[in-house]
């Protein structure tokens, strides 16, 4: 059993770096010239067709019912992937303005958004543990982003697309938890992905016949395909069910330190105490949210 809690734990964890590692990749990326269209647009073409061809030779390949509850199936799995789309694009937009560690900080508003969205869906009132966390989150925020500091100019630009991806992730939490649960993890994932190339190829349908560099599949597709599309996904549906989503919730925040150290290292961007503070207390909020009682 504590095997198993480990295992999957290590898997979690290692889901969760992966998706860290991505708000530098698409900063290198940016250095380079390439824009937000044709980042987004490689990692989610060649993620797409990563997991068609894992799920083509898959030895749990499951045959899908071709009638209309399939084909519902099929349709709900790609609209929920919509807001998979659009999280990484107001994401990415965002690392276009902020630094790494102030996009993760904003990406990860998710948390209290997600208590808010409980509360209207399931018209229940929070408890206070979950009222206390968001109260910390907020000023763990506060200071993560460096809101008070004077001498800091904040770029309201790129905070908005950070709190737009925070929202539009909280609709894919919500997704991941909700909607047809039963479908093999690799079908699942295909589909969605699949609601967020079409999502963002209608964003920037007019890049793509303007400009478009497709260098980006080969320099940077694939790495940010594997890190953000394919790797987490399997990563997380193989450690979730052995860890629990309460502890699963907690290792995959690691994603937030991550992030912020991966780009001190690579891109040298700048980390103060105050910061590390902000991202320690936002930590600790998730840690006591998702702790069971007793």
């Amino acid at each position: 059993m504590k095997n198993n809690v480990l295992k999957g734990s290590l898997f979690i964890a290692l889901g969760a770096s992966s998706y860290g590692m991505l708000a530098t990749f698409v900063k290198m990326a940016y250095q380079e010239g390439f824009s937000t269209a044709e980042v987004t647009l490689s990692q989610y073409i060649l993620g797409f067709a990563g997991l068609l061809i894992l799920s083509l030779f898959s030895k749990t390949k499951q045959k899908v019912k071709t009638d209309k509850s399939g084909f519902k199936s099929v349709f709900k799995l790609i609209l929920a992937g919509t807001s998979l789309g659009l999280t990484s694009t107001f994401y990415y937009l965002s690392v276009q303005y902020v630094p790494v560690s102030v996009a993760i900080v904003l990406l990860m508003q998710t948390v209290w958004m997600g208590v808010i969205a409980e509360m209207i869906i399931y018209k229940k009132i929070p408890g206070v543990r979950k009222i206390i966390s968001v109260l910390i989150i907020l000023i763990g925020t506060v200071l993560a982003t460096n809101l008070l500091q004077e001498s800091v100019i904040i770029n309201w630009t790129g905070f908005f697309w950070g709190l737009m991806a925070a929202l539009s992730y909280t609709a894919t939490m919500y997704s991941s938890n909700n909607i047809e649960l039963d479908s093999p993890p690799l079908r699942r994932s295909l589909f969605m992905i699949l609601g967020g190339v079409i999502v963002i190829a209608l964003i920037f349908h007019s890049s793509m016949n303007f400009n478009f560099s497709t260098g980006i599949f080969l320099r940077w597709g694939i790495v940010l395909s594997l890190f953000g599309t394919i790797l987490p996904p399997l990563l997380f549906t193989r450690g979730m069910p052995l860890t629990g989503m309460g502890l699963g919730a907690i290792i995959a925040s690691v994603e937030i330190p991550v992030s912020i150290l991966v780009a001190y290292i690579w891109l040298k961007e700048p980390v103060d105490f105050m910061q590390w503070m902000g991202v320690i207390l936002i930590l600790f909020a998730v840690v006591l949210m998702n702790l069971r009682k007793g």
